[in-house]
């Protein structure tokens, strides 16, 4: 199917073929049939990508900062690389779609409903129910494709509470501020629009409000003070999209006292105390399309809010516009200034950037479009040798971040035959698989596990769906690479080693725990190896702070930080130990996550360890130091880029001009393994099992 997509880093707006979405529970397959798109918010976009890398700067300083921490931290390459990997991520535009239910796993919707919702420009979509709509049959698709901006102004509205009979005005009128203009008129106020193009103020005056040309150098705070009989308005919308300071304080002048003020659009934000101050007036920014917003219990896992509490939700403001369109309060018909064949959404796109127009919609040819095809070619055989024994063929499930930086391009340096990429929309597979030569894109996870041309599959999904993706693997005798953590659960961990060890020929199975295969690590191992006591060793994390709303926090999907992260340090220290965990004790500070816990491991041999996890740190201080005590001697590791001996006979430092966790070096030793038979470099099932009690022992003692 073809999708419509935003290359941040040149600027360039691509229509691409991608895999029909997967549909998870919860949520429908839509063939659209139309889209808007808007203008506002999707110029920004593709003006934000258009600029170089100073523009880029400007526009988002504390992404600077950011990025300038990153590099006094981790060093200046890691840092371009990580730049340059975010930018070249393609970004699926549009929120504002119309079609017809394909498939649905909900109740709340059947095959061959017209819905609309929040989907991107595609021709499917897979949109979970709280983000759709059922359109009424007096409504047609064009207009329908009105209702997510709709929703955005009409949740402005709702801020502002406005009453029968008062005055609000209305600064910006593209297309958000042109449907408030109806919504306020249907709420029976007296409305005033204001903009610099005369075609828009036009348009708002048709609909029904007096209006302010700015272009034509009318006085907006005259024009409001006469318009409100001298009394000052009692609202106003600011939808416009500007740097300037104007709107705001325009709008503190123009108000009564104890008015209101609520922002819609984008616009500078530096106010003053005395314009606030002396009317008592209020200030608020309006969420998107309404409460659920963000919410990824409400969004994505269909919670819905108790209507006795929370009476207009995302859903039920896309409902209301519909309704208001249905019997002609409001009308979207005038708001369309252009229309588009899908093939030529690049021209669109062109127009927006270039030009001012209103409503551009995308239309699609729906007797073309393919809904079941969730493979696409990217480079057909690209990995194959011309002769010789085959290399391993590899299968990818989860195409996010790590995957996409660092995952792919490790096993794709190992010289492996790429296979197949899944990912759930489809949209990262395809660049990623281009971007590493990868045969082919899915989002068919469950054909790519049972694919006879795959030997193995390295999975970087969510923690919650590591299981039973292991499982499922090890039954079709893949060879299985899975990002840690191994399982979130010792029911889980009983399910995978009973999977395991029933199997007759058991493949390699491996999770990747590379920083025990870094290069300083390894170092480390060698000066160890000429002292026979014991060792202590204090390993120091400065994870960061990460929001409690995060999917990693959350037990069901990503079992929190310990488990997801820390794991990591569990498994170098009981590398260098050289020796079983006898026990484990943990103690977390008091915080809403449980992310900054001490660790205290001991070991069979004697040695000692403990890992502080600290989540309350500053990102200027590296993430990473271990220290490595031993018969007088000490070894400290900064950061995987510098490594000190202190006592140590013939050994003082090695330094590296890059930051090296080990990744390629752990890619490269499962892929060996598999063409050898070998397995002797990889880590043991036993001591992955016992790694994983560890963590798991620990989540239970942190609570």
């Amino acid at each position: 199917m073809k999708q419509v997509l935003q290359n941040l880093k040149t600027g360039d707006t691509i229509l691409e073929d991608v895999p029909c979405p997967s549909l998870g529970a919860g949520s429908v397959l839509i063939q659209t049939t139309s889209t808007l798109v808007s203008a506002g918010t999707e110029r920004m976009l593709v003006d934000f990508g258009k600029g170089n890398l100073i523009q880029k700067a400007r526009s988002q300083p504390d992404k600077v900062k950011q990025v300038l921490e990153k590099v006094q931290t981790d060093g200046l390459m890691p840092t371009i690389d990580a730049v340059k990997n975010k930018l070249d991520t393609p970004l699926p535009l549009g929120y504002c779609n119309v079609g017809r239910v394909l498939e649905s796993r909900t109740d709340a919707f059947s095959i061959g409903q017209r819905v609309v919702s929040n989907g991107k420009h595609a021709e499917m979509v897979a949109v979970p129910k709280n983000l759709c709509a059922a359109i009424p049959d007096s409504v047609d698709d064009e207009s329908a494709a009105f209702t997510v901006i709709g929703a955005i102004a009409l949740q402005g509205i709702r801020l502002i509470k406005p009453t029968l009979g008062e005055t609000v005005v209305v600064t910006g009128l593209g297309l958000i501020g042109l449907v408030a203009v109806q919504l306020l008129r249907a709420h029976g106020c007296r409305v005033l629009g204001i903009d610099y193009d005369a075609e828009k103020v036009a348009i708002a005056k048709q609909l029904g409000a007096e209006v302010v040309n700015l272009s034509a150098g009318q006085d907006p705070i005259a024009v409001a003070e006469q318009y409100s009989r001298g009394r000052g308005v009692d609202a106003v919308l600011i939808t416009a999209s500007t740097k300037s300071n104007d709107p705001i304080h325009q709008a503190a002048t123009m108000c009564r006292q104890r008015g209101r003020i609520v922002l819609v659009g984008v616009v500078g934000m530096e106010m003053s105390r005395a314009d606030f101050y002396e009317k008592e007036l209020s200030f608020q920014v309006s969420c998107s399309y309404g409460p659920g917003r963000y919410d990824a219990n409400y969004e994505e896992g269909g919670q819905d809010y108790p209507l006795g509490f929370v009476r207009w939700t995302e859903q039920r403001n896309f409902e209301a516009i519909l309704d208001m369109m249905a019997d002609g309060r409001i009308d979207m018909k005038p708001l369309i200034s252009h229309r588009y064949k899908l093939d030529d959404a690049c021209d669109a796109y062109e127009l927006i950037s270039s030009g001012n127009p209103l409503g551009v919609l995308l239309e699609y040819d729906v007797a073309e479009q393919e809904a079941t095809q969730q493979v696409v070619e990217l480079n057909p055989s690209a990995n194959l040798p011309a002769s010789g024994a085959r290399p391993a063929s590899i299968g990818f499930i989860g195409a996010g971040n790590y995957a996409s930086s660092v995952l792919v391009p490790a096993f794709a340096a190992t010289g492996a035959r790429l296979k197949s990429i899944a990912s759930a929309t489809g949209v990262s597979s395809v660049h990623v698989g281009k971007k590493n030569g990868i045969e082919e894109a899915t989002t068919d996870t469950n054909g790519l596990i049972s694919d006879p041309d795959v030997d193995a599959l390295v999975i970087s999904t969510r923690h919650n769906s590591h299981a039973k993706q292991v499982c499922a693997g090890l039954k079709e005798s893949k060879h299985i690479f899975v990002e840690k953590p191994l399982v979130l659960t010792r029911d889980e961990l009983s399910e995978v080693t009973e999977v395991y060890n029933g199997l007759e020929k058991k493949p390699l199975l491996m999770v990747g725990f590379n920083r025990r295969y870094a290069p300083h690590v390894i170092k480390i191992k060698q000066l160890l190896s000429s002292k026979s006591s014991p060792i202590s060793m204090v390993m120091t994390v400065n994870a960061g702070f990460i929001p409690a709303d995060h999917w990693v926090h959350d037990p069901a999907s990503g079992g929190g930080r310990i488990i997801g992260e820390a794991c990591h340090f569990v498994d170098l220290l009981r590398f260098l130990a050289d020796a079983s965990i006898e026990s484990v004790n943990a103690v977390a500070m008091d915080s809403q996550c449980n992310d900054s816990v001490s660790i205290q491991l001991r070991f069979k041999n004697g040695s000692i360890g403990v890992v502080n996890y600290l989540a309350n740190g500053s990102k200027s201080l590296a993430k990473e130091r271990l220290e490595v005590f031993c018969n007088g001697a000490v070894l400290q590791l900064d950061n995987f880029r510098a490594l000190r001996g202190y006592g140590w006979s013939g050994f003082k430092s090695d330094k590296l001009w890059r930051q090296d966790k080990g990744q390629k070096t752990c890619t490269k030793a499962f892929v060996d393994a598999i063409a050898s038979g070998d397995d002797s470099q990889l880590i043991s099932f036993s001591e992955l099992s016992e790694v994983t009690l560890a963590c798991l022992d620990i989540m239970d003692q942190i609570g």
